[in-house]
């Protein structure tokens, strides 16, 4: 099977059936997508697939073939962050931090396609992602400075 995760083109050996998230952390290493529920309900393990946000663990692996797959390693760098990341640091959104690739990654296919987005848009979009250490109002705060430093280019 040949995956492009971040730019750079996988062949590898998987069954189709595969969930995404264990050839992204287990056959690629990329371990910054987590595992939370396995059910896809708390948003830990969200990629982009071509943009989209999308549960990788339950994304078949043989669905994922032909698109771009992103993971919150490729979105940005620490030289180079994303707006989103950079908001999210500015912002001191994340505590334990474990969810926040997920977060991060859902508010960035989010502001893609809202660019100017209310508190209630953004509690609309995020709803679906879980925080256990409830920084959902930092979390807000930062989605709307990503969304300002996005407008600004």
């Amino acid at each position: 099977m040949r995956l492009t995760v971040n730019g750079t083109a996988h062949e590898l050996d998987v069954e189709a059936e595969m969930p995404l998230l264990w050839v992204l952390r287990d056959e690629l290493g990329l371990t910054g997508t987590k595992y939370g529920c396995g059910i896809a309900q708390c948003g830990a393990c969200t990629v982009h697939l071509d943009g989209v946000a999308v549960r990788s663990c339950q994304t078949r692996a043989g669905d994922a073939e032909g698109a771009e797959i992103t993971t919150i390693e490729g979105l940005g760098t620490p030289e180079a962050p994303h707006p989103v990341q950079a908001a999210w640091i500015e912002t001191q959104v994340a505590q334990c931090g474990y969810c926040q690739p997920g977060q991060i990654m859902q508010a960035a296919s989010f502001l893609a396609g809202t660019p100017e987005p209310t508190d209630d848009d953004i509690d609309a979009a995020m709803g679906g992602n879980l925080c256990r250490c409830a920084t959902y109002p930092r979390l807000r705060a930062a989605v709307r400075d990503a969304a300002a430093r996005l407008r600004e280019g």
